[in-house]
């Protein structure tokens, strides 16, 4: 297999872009990352998407996406892994690059969403559960993960209070984000104040919607001459499953597949736990964030919340998460938050983060999380220089 770099990015503010189509979204992203890369033409192109079908009634977004762009008879399909669906287009384009069948890709992640009612919304989003076995029953998207945080609050004894950091946290890291949807500073007072949406999750527990796209540009590491630009490798790449419906697990407050996906990326990029510099983890709800941190070692079992009160994730902390603004300011456009991941990682890599940069950032670790912990991809990404 050939070690792979990232050597094209680009991305759209996350936003309500009216006046703008799914494809038109993609397209811009696409050709920001091909000039990013200096390059007009690739081998192939992965859509990560989630709902067009249900939203947008458009599927076979490959060919669709491709012309828009201008790369017409490549090689492109749409991939969907639920809200992973982002990370999941770019592990197909990494599989693909580091074959050797394809010598550049492009995953673009996208979603268009804002053009729909609350409560369509809110049934496309279910389609991440059991469709039998819980959206039947009722259960929302946000109820599953109200019940595992109830259950997490109990079984540990923390307060709704003590998850404030996170969203605090978030919020001030997407103020200095120009393609961040949410420019707003929250307080503690603003936390425990804002309206309840489904117990114990409310307002600022909870990542908002949005239209947007993201992309980058694949490419064997061996194809790039010496330069004085940073080359931005994928250091490790490793996918996981568990069950759909939540019910269905042994341990509904443990992350099996983000365990079993990070220990892997561990191994392949030769790294542990304590030599990721920062983390952009799936901050879909303040209790995913915590679970991730736990079942990623970054945390012992149980005490999750704990690096939020001690001022662990801040920007200026041991381990940084969500530098840009995360799930939770940034946006959660669905099918494109994996590659928005990826893309902010790249750019604090290379130093390009402006006023969100950290400080000596050699090594970043990414996480899209589908369903509720059903499907979890984790990606290493290193600079090496050159």
């Amino acid at each position: 297999m050939r070690e792979v770099a990232i050597i094209g990015i680009g991305q759209t503010p996350v936003d309500e872009h009216w006046d703008k189509s799914l494809r038109e979204l993609a397209g811009e992203a696409i050709l920001k990352a091909l000039q990013d890369a200096q390059r007009e033409e690739v081998d192939a192109l992965y859509v990560g998407n989630m709902m067009s079908g249900i939203l947008t009634q458009q599927e076979n977004l490959g060919a669709l996406i491709a012309d828009w762009a201008g790369l017409r008879y490549i090689e492109a399909v749409k991939v969907e892994a639920a809200c992973s669906s982002g990370a999941a287009a770019v592990r197909q384009a990494l599989m693909a690059v580091s074959s050797g069948l394809i010598d550049s890709a492009i995953a673009v992640g996208v979603e268009k969403m804002t053009d729909e009612k609350g409560t369509e919304i809110t049934a496309a989003l279910a389609t991440a559960a059991d469709a039998d076995y819980e959206t039947a029953h009722g259960v929302t998207f946000v109820g599953l993960n109200a019940l595992i945080m109830q259950r997490y609050m109990y079984e540990y004894g923390w307060k709704h209070a003590d998850f404030a950091p996170f969203s605090i946290n978030s919020h001030l890291n997407a103020m200095t984000n120009p393609n961040a949807r949410l420019h707003e500073i929250i307080s503690e007072k603003d936390y425990a104040s804002a309206k309840m949406i489904s117990y114990p999750i409310n307002l600022l527990d909870a990542s908002p919607i949005g239209d947007g796209a993201a992309a980058v540009l694949i490419v064997p590491k061996d194809s790039l001459k010496p330069n004085h630009k940073p080359m931005i490798t994928i250091a490790g790449s490793a996918a996981a499953s568990d069950t759909v419906a939540v019910h269905d697990r042994k341990d509904p407050l443990w992350l099996k597949a983000a365990e079993i996906s990070s220990r892997k990326a561990y191994q392949q990029a030769g790294v542990t736990p304590q030599d990721i510099d920062f983390f952009e983890l799936h901050d879909a709800f303040s209790i995913m964030a915590v679970l991730s941190l736990e079942a990623c070692g970054f945390a012992d079992r149980g005490q999750g919340p704990r690096l939020g009160l001690d001022g662990i994730i801040s920007r200026s902390g041991k381990l940084p998460i969500a530098t840009l603004g995360g799930l939770k300011a940034r946006g959660h456009p669905v099918g494109a938050t994996g590659v928005y991941q990826i893309v902010e990682s790249v750019l604090q890599l290379r130093g390009e983060a402006a006023e969100n940069q950290l400080s000596k950032a050699q090594i970043a670790m990414t996480q899209n999380i589908g369903g509720s912990g059903s499907n979890i991809i984790t990606h290493i990404i290193k600079r090496e220089d050159r």
